[in-house]
């Protein structure tokens, strides 16, 4: 085996990785570049409205109802 001298401290043998490493390098990779653009995409400002818009998408018009209705800001009493 060289020493870190020879070949740096963060070398790495490519030929020498197996089957379970390259899957595991793809997935971490993937899932970095997923959740990086998701970060950009949800903290952005020009996506703010369109975002804002499906926020009781779930609830759907009764969600909103009933928020209106409980508000403990007093928007709609």
């Amino acid at each position: 085996m060289s020493t870190v001298n020879e070949v740096g401290y963060f070398h790495t043998d490519w030929a020498a990785l197996t089957v379970n490493d390259w899957v595991g390098l793809i997935v971490t990779v993937t899932t970095a570049v997923v959740l990086a653009v998701a970060y950009l995409l949800v903290f952005h400002p020009k996506n703010k409205e369109q975002l804002e818009s499906q926020r009781y998408l779930v609830d759907g018009v009764e969600g909103e109802k009933f928020l209106a209705e409980n508000s403990i800001h007093g928007e709609n009493k």
